[in-house]
């Protein structure tokens, strides 16, 4: 074994030529491939103007790097340093200096292999807020300086009626997901936000308002546009009856962004000190799920019901609980859901729906809500150090309510 694998600091590698590899888009929708044929993105010549259609800034900032991250070799999720490399940036690529990273639980997943085989090295984060250090030649909506946000995607066909849609999550020619997943640029796998930069298409960053705590951005950019999404798909309105059930990462801004749309929040947790918190967020009321006097009182009440629950979970319980016609949306668990009832489901004339991100078009919309509307996650502040005390926190649901990694001072 060499110095550099005894030290754990050797350039990771990613080969995407084993023909059982899936992407996440080939998992969640069957049928969907990822586009053959990948090619590296040219790099951009140096020294051109600031502040014009070319390219900015100039020497090795646009070439290759070899850049300083965090990740895990194995489902066993032990996180050490590692090199990885970023492409050469091109002409519709933003790369960017990553300042602050969020934790999902969905990380969790992904590193111990709870949903698919990782492929490994596994560097997690698609939570990010950067600041840009280069642009290509053709990008027009940041300049170096500016900060952007990077969520759950990175790249997808563009020209397929979803894409056009901006439904670039829903890519019918396979969505590349920000880590994990086959990079049709650059050949390998993507790598997330625990890492120093980033190279992303312009497409894929949003515009963060100057406003912003940018420490509290990095979570909108998955938790929040994954509970605003189906609040305005399903249209919730002002003086509704909105459900959140479980009150974690993406639960606690279920609650805030239903709150913000003016509606009657209620939670249903599974632990008692969550209660008052749900409170504090402007929820009318919190309930535990053994509170039967609780559900009985509820049954018939809510216009929606976001789950956010990341296990399986007795549904039929819940969808009791809707009003006639209404919808329970699931984005949390992502396999069977448990013990539906189909005659009750029939009767109350009951949808139940699944969700999972929103487009890029959707996603500068929340974190433009979120700004306008002073709604922002609560955060707990760590070091990369401090990964593996992280994810044990998230999975015993000690985290109050999301992980930040500090990518500045790592």
């Amino acid at each position: 074994m060499c110095e550099s694998c005894k030290n754990k600091t050797h350039i990771a590698e990613k080969s995407v030529s084993d023909p059982a590899d899936k992407s996440r888009r080939e998992f969640i929708a069957t049928g969907a491939k990822i586009a053959a044929g990948l090619t590296l993105a040219p790099v951009i010549g140096a020294g051109l103007t600031a502040g014009t259609a070319e390219a900015q800034t100039k020497g090795d900032v646009m070439k290759e790097s070899i850049v300083h991250a965090w990740g895990a070799d194995s489902a066993e999720g032990h996180f050490h340093p590692m090199d990885i490399k970023r492409r050469a940036v091109g002409p519709d690529d933003v790369k960017m200096d990553i300042l602050f990273a969020g934790i999902c639980h969905s990380d969790i997943h992904t590193v111990h292999g709870d949903w698919w085989p990782a492929h490994y090295p596994v560097v997690p984060g698609h939570e990010m807020v950067g600041r840009v250090v280069a642009v290509g030649s053709n990008v027009t909506r940041f300049k170096v300086g500016d900060v952007g946000g990077v969520g759950c995607m990175v790249d997808s066909c563009g020209v397929c009626e979803n894409c056009k849609a901006d439904r670039e999550q829903n890519c019918l020619n396979g969505t590349t997901f920000t880590y994990d997943s086959a990079d049709k640029v650059s050949g390998g796998f993507t790598y997330g936000g625990y890492s120093k930069s980033i190279v992303v298409k312009e497409h894929f960053v949003v515009n963060v308002p100057d406003n912003m705590d940018l420490a509290r951005v990095a979570p909108i950019m998955c938790a929040g546009i994954t509970t605003f999404s189906p609040m305005r798909h399903w249209e919730l309105m002002k003086g509704q009856n909105l459900a959140v059930v479980g009150l974690g990462g993406l639960g606690h801004m279920a609650v805030k962004l239903g709150v913000g749309h003016g509606a009657n929040v209620t939670v249903f947790t599974t632990t008692p000190d969550k209660i008052p918190d749900a409170r504090k967020m402007g929820a009318k009321d919190a309930v535990l799920w053994s509170d039967k006097a609780a559900f009985d009182r509820y049954k018939g009440s809510f216009d929606l019901m976001i789950s956010t629950v990341p296990v399986p979970f007795k549904v039929q319980p819940f969808l009791e609980l809707l009003k006639l016609d209404a919808t329970l949306v699931n984005v949390g668990d992502l396999f069977d859901m448990d013990g539906i009832n189909g005659m009750a489901l029939a009767f109350g004339r009951h949808s139940l729906a699944g969700s999972m991100i929103g487009g890029m078009k959707e996603t500068q919309a929340v974190i433009d809500y979120c700004a306008s509307h002073n709604i922002a996650p609560d955060v707990e502040i760590i070091k990369p150090s401090e990964i593996e005390r992280a994810y044990q926190s998230v999975m015993n649901k000690e985290v109050r309510y999301r992980f930040v990694i500090d990518m500045q001072n790592a």
